[in-house]
């Protein structure tokens, strides 16, 4: 633990308000450190020496309230904890800005790892790998086999329409943030909204389910599904396709974008694809769409990120590659979509 606190967390603001609303939880002064590789909301690791906690908070000087919603997270985080789905149980939620200078919640930490690459992958070995990855289908089935209603998720989201709406807003997303030509998207774009199918009945859905976004244990199970920002009600398949799109090799040497697919023992995006289907006893027919869908946003958020960047209002490594990719996701896309 570092000495110095992380921007957007005060050690000694959480640890005043910790004191005032969960009396005994803290037994001496709090260190926090920021977690890297987060794309939106903020997560630190805090801890008095002896225990360790999780926060959460929307990213610093964020505008759009709505897509950092710290109730809406720690909603569907404790609603699911009482079900077979393996999520960290909440602590409280802060709505109060005056804390930490933004909303937030605390969560208990849990022992696990989010592998990111293949290459991090690599070291368990193809059994383990294959376990995990397999693991993770049977995650999705359990989080989906969850009744919205029983766990007072009803109201979660308006699934009445949801790929109409998915695909609208992405497209919206495009061309807001779209500073050249990309042969290719417009045509992906109108053969999804041409090819739109019929939702099975809607589940709680994650919103971006996949390897990097779960804590595997040291025997290789799930233990914790991790950031629920992008949760709603809507349709499964939509996780399934997401996953089965991060599922597919890139065959890109050194991408900034991570992928854990080449990984040996890595199940193919087929078999994933038919063990969610046996175990669900949904019907995966259409999952072409879903999948071709996947390519079509991940290529909108990339290219989103390639405009901010030639706009000078990203720094880091590997953006000034990102551009490269999107043409790769469109190509995706269609041949998916054309197969299908």
């Amino acid at each position: 633990m570092s000495s110095a606190p992380p921007p957007g967390l005060d050690p000694e603001q959480l640890r005043r308000f910790l004191d005032r609303e969960r009396p005994g939880l803290v037994s001496g002064p709090l260190e926090a450190r920021l977690i890297e590789g987060g794309r939106s909301n903020l997560t630190y690791i805090v801890s008095d020496g002896t225990g360790r906690w999780v926060v959460r908070r929307p990213p610093l000087g964020h505008v759009l309230a709505t897509a950092h919603d710290m109730r809406r997270e720690h909603r569907v985080i404790s609603a699911l904890h009482a079900t077979d789905v393996p999520v960290p149980g909440t602590v409280l939620l802060c709505e109060d800005d005056s804390v930490l200078g933004a909303p937030f919640y605390v969560m208990e930490f849990v022992d696990g790892t989010p592998y990111r690459s293949a290459r991090q992958l690599a070291p368990l070995g193809p059994e383990r790998t294959r376990a995990a990855v397999l693991g993770l289908v049977d995650t999705l089935v359990d989080l989906h086999a969850v009744d919205p209603a029983a766990v007072g998720l009803g109201d979660f989201g308006r699934p009445e329409g949801f790929l109409d709406r998915q695909l609208r807003r992405w497209g919206k997303q495009l061309d807001a943030s779209r500073g050249r030509e990309l042969p290719g998207i417009e045509e992906l774009h109108a053969a999804l909204g041409r090819a739109l199918p019929a939702s099975p009945p809607p589940t709680v859905i994650h919103g971006d389910y996949r390897l990097d976004n779960v804590l595997v244990g040291e025997d290789d199970r799930i233990r914790a599904v991790l950031d629920w920002e992008m949760s709603t009600l809507g349709d499964p398949l939509t996780d399934l396709g997401l996953l089965v799109m991060y599922s597919t090799p890139l065959d890109l040497p050194d991408s900034p974008i991570s992928t854990t697919a080449t990984a040996p023992g890595h199940p193919s995006a087929a078999e994933l694809v038919e063990r969610y289907a046996a175990r669900s006893g949904r019907d995966t027919s259409a999952l072409a769409w879903y999948t071709a869908f996947a390519w079509f946003k991940l290529a909108v958020i990339l290219e989103g990120i390639h405009y901010r960047w030639t706009l000078g209002q990203t720094v880091g490594a590997g953006f000034d590659r990102i551009g490269e990719l999107v043409p790769v996701f469109i190509e995706h896309g269609l041949t998916t979509l054309q197969e299908g």
